[in-house]
């Protein structure tokens, strides 16, 4: 249901909301972390390390006012993805928003050298983690007053280099999941998908940033990598009101470096 409000701004009002991010103590989901709480949510914060949640926690209660619960997951299990889901609904008795944006794409030497056990954990943790806390909550969801689901895909999903293609593979089935949620759990549950080129994030750390520069000038249109904090106009609209009638859309944030439409 649309806003009634002809106030744009209460469009991208959270107040009595209840999010949860993956991935989200640091990095992008850090900045949709404090974006929503500012915004008047209150939050889940997930990610495999809890300390780091912890952190995050205490931070955006201190400067929002809003309650924060950490919680240690590892979403590429479904136990573990279950016991999240659990947590979020004993803190809050709901879900208004779920984020899927844990993820991971671990260097390889070369194809035949990708381990079975390397496959499988990037398969889990960028898509099977997804669709187990997509398929229970969205459920939840459409039984109750609605939400919206945003999963975090990657241009690797359509345009993957040499270094990214089991992770490439994963983002491209998140994005198909998208598309089949947005369907199956409509007409109370939005579906949408962020699909992000590359950010300088801290994971970007470990990039040699001077080559990265070079060939930013000439590969991708606006020239440099993304900001972290240039993730969040896109995560509240997609989150908030104001994408009352999106869904099933999957939207670049990538200075225009992949060919393929989103």
């Amino acid at each position: 249901m649309s806003s009634k409000s002809h106030d744009p701004r209460d469009l991208f009002d959270m107040t009595g909301k209840v999010a949860l991010v993956t991935g989200g103590s640091r990095g992008l989901g850090r900045e949709m972390v404090l974006a929503f709480a500012h915004n008047g949510a209150d939050v889940v914060i997930a990610s495999r390390k809890i300390e780091n949640c912890e952190l995050l926690a205490r931070e955006v209660e201190k400067e929002t006012g809003r309650r924060a619960v950490p919680v240690g997951c590892h979403v590429g299990e479904w136990p573990q993805c279950d016991a999240l889901i659990d947590a979020a609904y004993d803190a809050f008795g709901k879900v208004d928003v779920l984020v899927n944006n844990a993820g991971m794409s671990p260097l390889y030497p070369s194809l035949p050298e990708v381990s079975e056990e390397l496959y499988d954990k990037v398969l889990a943790v960028n898509l099977k983690g997804p669709f187990r806390l997509s398929s229970v909550i969205g459920a939840r969801m459409a039984e109750g007053d609605g939400g919206s689901i945003i999963n975090v895909s990657s241009v690797a999903g359509v345009q993957p280099s040499p270094i990214e293609i089991p992770y490439g593979a994963a983002k491209a089935g998140l994005n198909n999941l998208t598309l089949g949620l947005a369907r199956v759990l409509a007409p109370k549950v939005r579906v949408n998908c962020l699909m992000p080129g590359p950010f300088l994030t801290d994971i970007s750390k470990a990039w040699d940033l001077e080559s990265f520069k070079k060939a930013a000038a000439s590969s991708i249109p606006l020239e440099r990598g993304g900001e972290p904090n240039e993730i969040v106009g896109a995560a509240l609209y997609l989150a908030s009101e104001a994408s009352s009638y999106t869904t099933g859309a999957i939207l670049k944030i990538d200075g225009g470096v992949a060919y393929t439409p989103g």
